[in-house]
């Protein structure tokens, strides 16, 4: 399978006084349909990392592709049109809209994309309320839910659009074991049924030992790189 995310030589700076880099020559390229995981500690850089590949922030030298399109040359209304259609998003917080319903938040990033519901996109949204164990709470509003049930809707809204690559930044932070357990679980099943390319940052190595490939990001560096 070809490479949906590749970074090539990508610095990071934030100007001062004084300037502080956080990225040093990062070159890494992620497959089609792969499960990963990027690990370090707090201030290693992953996070940053993580926005880059999300197209949320901008590298100070280097380049970066996504799904084959290089994205430093793209207007911005085109990088929003390539984020929304390619990467879904998975938070440590799930940022659900608390007016609205679990099923109006889901359809959220496919209203915006400027795209009108049809029966196909609401019996998508069907099967991963289903798949996702969270189908009794789907008119429900975001502060009637568990802290489970509200991650796990966050994920659907992550997949409404059948984004090739879904990025998750800590998902798990605020949940107990067993609810991360049965996260990861379910990031596995919608990883081999579906064919979407996972990449989770975490600070927790035990967590990442569940992916198929572990990069670890220590000082700005790339230092780690294990297929498993």
């Amino acid at each position: 399978m070809g490479q949906v995310i590749e970074l090539r030589q990508i610095d990071k700076v934030y100007k001062g006084p004084p300037d502080v880099q956080v990225l040093f020559g990062i070159d890494l390229a992620f497959e089609e349909g792969s499960f990963n995981s990027i690990v370090g500690e707090s201030g290693s850089g992953k996070s940053t990392l993580m926005n880059i590949i999300g197209t949320l922030d901008t590298p100070s030298d280097g380049e970066v592709f996504i799904a084959g399109q290089r994205t430093g040359n793209l207007r911005r209304n085109r990088l929003a049109e390539l984020r929304n259609r390619t990467i879904g998003f998975v938070f440590q917080f799930h940022y659900l809209l608390p007016e609205f319903t679990a099923i109006d938040n889901v359809l959220m990033p496919y209203v915006i994309g400027g795209k009108r519901l049809s029966s196909e996109v609401l019996e998508w949204a069907d099967e991963l309320f289903d798949l996702m164990g969270v189908t009794a709470v789907k008119r429900k509003p975001a502060t009637r839910m568990s802290g489970g049930q509200q991650q796990r809707v966050a994920i659907i809204r992550s997949l409404i659009n059948k984004p090739r690559i879904v990025l998750a930044d800590e998902p798990t932070g605020n949940l107990d074991s067993v609810n991360s357990a049965a996260t990861y679980e379910r990031f596995r099943d919608i990883n081999q049924r579906y064919g979407t390319t996972f990449v989770i940052v975490t600070h927790d190595r035990r967590i990442a030992e569940q992916t198929d490939r572990i990069v670890e990001i220590r000082d700005g560096r790339l230092v780690l790189d294990i297929n498993r």
